[in-house]
C-alpha cells in the first residue's frame, strides 16, 4: 500500500495531479482543498496518499493534510458514498466544517455538495455523528499559478466534482475576476453554491 509520496509536482490539473518521485510520475486525484494550497508546478511537496483497488480500476488520491486523508476514509463508511462523494465533500468543505455540519444535523447544508441528495445526507448525520469528533483541521486557502484559461479550467474541474455542465459553467463565470487562477475561481465558486 501507498500511504506518503514526497516528489516533485510535475502536473496540476484540476482534481489531477502527477508526482515525480525518483523518476516515477504518480498520478493522483486530490480534493480541491488540496489543490488550493500546493506548491507551484516543479517544487517538492509530500502528500499523504489513499491506494484504492476496485475489481476494474487502481486509484490513487492525494492529500496535503492527514486530517482530509481521514475524513475521505470515513466519509466513505456511509453506505452509497464513494470515492467520487468523499472528494466532493472535502472539495465543498473543510473538515471542520462538515464536522459541524454532521454535529449539527445540518441536512440543508449537506445537500449542497454535489452528489448527496436528502438520503444520502441523513444516512451521513446518523452514521457519522460519533466519528466525525477527532477530525480537524483547519484548511488555509491560497491560490497559486495561472492558466492560460482559468475560467475553462475551472468548469471542467468543477464537472468532475459532479456539477451538471451548465451548472459548473454559471458558477464559475459567476465567481471569476480579473486576475485569478482556475484555483480561485473554483473556490470562489464552491463556497457560493454552499450559500
Amino acid at each position: 500500500m501507498i500511504g506518503r509520496l514526497k516528489g516533485i509536482l510535475v502536473s496540476k490539473r484540476p482534481p489531477w495531479l502527477v508526482v515525480d518521485v525518483g523518476g516515477v510520475g504518480y498520478e493522483l486525484e486530490a480534493p480541491m482543498s488540496t489543490v488550493f494550497d500546493l506548491p507551484e508546478t516543479g517544487r517538492e511537496v509530500a502528500l499523504y496518499t489513499h491506494y484504492a483497488v476496485k475489481e476494474d480500476t487502481v486509484a490513487l488520491y492525494g492529500f496535503l493534510r492527514e486530517a482530509e486523508r481521514t475524513l475521505f476514509r470515513t466519509v466513505q463508511k456511509v453506505s452509497g458514498i464513494g470515492a467520487k462523494i468523499a472528494l466532493a465533500v472535502l472539495s465543498g468543505t473543510s473538515t471542520d466544517e462538515f464536522a459541524r455540519l454532521v454535529q449539527s444535523s445540518d441536512i440543508a447544508a449537506l445537500m449542497r455538495i454535489p452528489g448527496i441528495g436528502k438520503k444520502t445526507a441523513e444516512r451521513i448525520v446518523v452514521e457519522l455523528r460519533d466519528r466525525v469528533d477527532g477530525i480537524a483541521a483547519s484548511v488555509p486557502g491560497g491560490a497559486v499559478g495561472m492558466p492560460r484559461d482559468a475560467q475553462s479550467e475551472a468548469v471542467i474541474a468543477l464537472q468532475q466534482l459532479g456539477y451538471k455542465p451548465a451548472e459548473a459553467a454559471r458558477l464559475a463565470k459567476d465567481a471569476a475576476a480579473d486576475g485569478d487562477g482556475a484555483e480561485a475561481i473554483i473556490r470562489k465558486a464552491l463556497k457560493a453554491a454552499l450559500r
